[in-house]
């Protein structure tokens, strides 16, 4: 990052939603503006969010309690008891270490500053009511849109608010906000979101074709995650599962897994609890309510991977008020010191858990050996396994490992290309493995990871010392994915075709053909129509010591840029006309 330019670039080519999460983004450049960088210090930032939140969420909590009719004392008894539940938990570690989930603290830090300025301006309702209406709205009109600019979650400050609206109790001592208020700035955008998540509603068999379920068999799934995620959040442990959670068993009807039914029938129970209990126990159907909501995009009918403990970090704000209200009274029956006692313990138990985690997550191999092994039934997680073995000079584990994983799960393209990846890493591939792969390959569903492992595969037989046969055999292999007639599923996926030229292009660069390889990245520019992938094979066929082949390159690649419109564009014009004329000036200087 060196100047406005590339600044404004970086923030605002975001591809992860459809906000662009500029707000993540500009984010990061608190801690390096270079790539590769040190992530400790990405680290240590996202502690500080967490922190930060944890106060923010104690802010709100308070103004809550206190909207809710609590005596001083007890909101702040309350408040305190909660959000140190929250901040402690074991269950948020990867949301705060994973660095990318920055995006989900800072979506949440805004929602949580958006409540807290909310609640403090209803609270003045009664004497200052049109300070208190100035409060309320520009907490929840900037709130939103910050949060939203971190992550598109953020959209539901709206709709969070209308839950705290529907279970906060009626006193005539604390007014209400008028109904009017309540209905433009919280009911109606809750509305335009449940009619924007009605819209994305398909029940065809196959609406991702990138996925292993269907909307239908995601909902199913979703209902079972939930209380998957409720089981970790009141009964929390040192680690689960991680990152691996791709050996998930999908659920393929109400009764498949038989589960799934009983899943379902509890969540509906759980949502028809929150609703009838707000009048007597407003704290529970708050809890229960606002962390189903707080679940309404990410677990439900958009298309995401089905399982990630960061979708909690938001809706478990709340979960723990009602334990802290049942402290309370049952500090009615038995001595307040033992209760006290309780919460103590309550909270160190979850800060040890909490360090344990923390702890283990400072060992990225133990880590990554702890997924593993916890994961038996992902794919992503046995061909790690065997990654780590063979890294660590235990080959014939590694085998094992592969091996077994196959044979439980056979119809997995990523255990298929993981197993070539090993011999060829290994230098015990044959002719043969490369023709059992693509035979395996033809017939098993399509998987994004797989497509990666080829990239990787292409990666190794293009090092120098690598004999060519394998480059023939790799270039083979994809001649058999791409072919429609014979079946095989990744040649119906554009993603998958567009990349096979770019892989064949590099294939023969390696093996001394710049001809053909200029003839594939030219369809490859074709396919990806777009400068950035251009350029990129512009400099690897030039990097290579084939100027003349480079500079045609050049001129398709400046082709294509110029019939790109700006909002395709990842960086300013200015930034590629630039890189355009010195990448001409190296290369008619190295044909001279």
């Amino acid at each position: 990052m060196t100047d406005w330019d590339t600044f404004r670039a970086f923030v605002f080519s975001g591809f992860s939603g459809p906000s662009g999460r500029p707000l993540a983004l500009a984010s990061f450049l608190l801690n390096d503006n270079a790539w590769p960088s040190d992530p400790a210090s990405f680290k240590y930032t996202n502690i500080l969010l967490h922190l930060l939140c944890g106060c923010l969420l104690l802010w709100a909590t308070l103004q809550l309690c206190r909207n809710y009719g609590l005596p001083e004392r007890k909101a702040q008894a309350y408040a305190l008891f909660s959000a140190t539940v929250w901040l402690l938990h074991p269950f948020l570690v990867s949301t705060t270490l994973y660095a990318v989930q920055r995006m989900t603290q800072l979506a949440a830090l805004f929602v949580f500053a958006g409540m807290a300025g909310y609640l403090h301006g209803r609270q003045r309702l009664a004497q200052r009511p049109r300070a208190a209406y100035a409060w309320m709205l520009a907490s929840l009109g900037l709130g939103t849109v910050l949060a939203t600019l971190s992550k598109e979650n953020g959209a539901l400050l709206p709709l969070l608010l209308a839950v705290v609206e529907f279970c906060a109790p009626q006193t005539q001592t604390r007014p209400r906000p008028a109904r009017l208020f309540l209905a433009l700035c919280l009911w109606l955008p809750s509305i335009a979101l449940l009619g924007y998540l009605l819209r994305m509603v398909d029940f065809s068999s196959n609406p991702w074709p990138h996925r292993t379920f269907n909307q239908p068999e995601r909902l199913w799934t979703e209902a079972r995650l939930m209380w998957d995620y409720l089981r970790n959040l009141f009964l929390p442990r040192i680690e689960g599962s991680g990152l691996y959670q791709d050996g998930i068993v999908v659920s393929h009807g109400w009764l498949s897994p038989p589960s799934t039914l009983l899943a379902a029938v509890g969540l509906l129970a759980l949502f028809f609890v929150g609703i009838f209990a707000r009048k007597r126990w407003p704290f529970l159907g708050l809890a229960l309510l606002f962390f189903l909501a707080g679940h309404l995009l990410e677990s439900t009918v958009v298309g995401l991977e089905l399982y990630f403990e960061h979708r909690n970090y938001l809706p478990a704000a709340f979960l723990f008020l009602p334990i802290a209200q049942g402290l309370d009274a049952l500090g009615r029956h038995i001595s307040r010191r033992l209760v006290a006692g309780l919460a103590i313990a309550i909270v160190a138990t979850l800060a040890f858990l909490t360090y344990q985690r923390a702890t283990l997550w400072g060992q990225p191999e133990g880590l990554e050996l702890y997924w593993a092994l916890a994961a038996p039934n992902s794919p992503r997680a046995q061909n790690a396994l065997a990654n780590y073995y063979t890294r660590h000079g235990e080959a014939d584990k590694a085998d094992t490992v592969m091996r077994s994983a196959m044979q439980k799960m056979p119809d997995s393209p990523l255990l298929t290309m993981g197993y070539l990846l090993e011999k060829v890493y290994l230098g015990s591939a044959r002719p043969e493995d490369f023709d059992w792969a693509a035979q395996r390959l033809t017939e098993q569903p399509f998987d994004a990871q797989a497509v990666m492992a080829l990239r990787q595969l292409v990666d190794k037989v293009t090092q120098k010392g690598q004999p060519s046969w394998t480059r023939h055999a790799t270039e083979a292999l994809l001649d058999r994915l791409s072919q429609a007639e014979n079946h095989s599923r990744y040649a119906l996926f554009p993603i998958f075709l567009r990349f096979i030229p770019y892989l064949k292009a590099r294939l023969a660069l390696a093996d001394g053909r710049p001809d053909e390889a200029e003839a594939q990245y030219r369809i490859a520019m074709q396919k990806y129509g777009n400068i950035d992938s251009a350029m990129q094979m512009v400099a690897e066929m030039g990097n290579a010591g084939y100027p003349q082949h480079a500079m045609r390159l050049l001129d398709q690649a400046e082709a294509i840029y110029h019939a790109q419109s700006e909002a395709s564009l990842k960086f300013p014009r200015s930034i590629y006309d630039r890189e355009i004329a010195r990448i001409r000036a190296i290369l008619q200087n190295e044909m001279r």
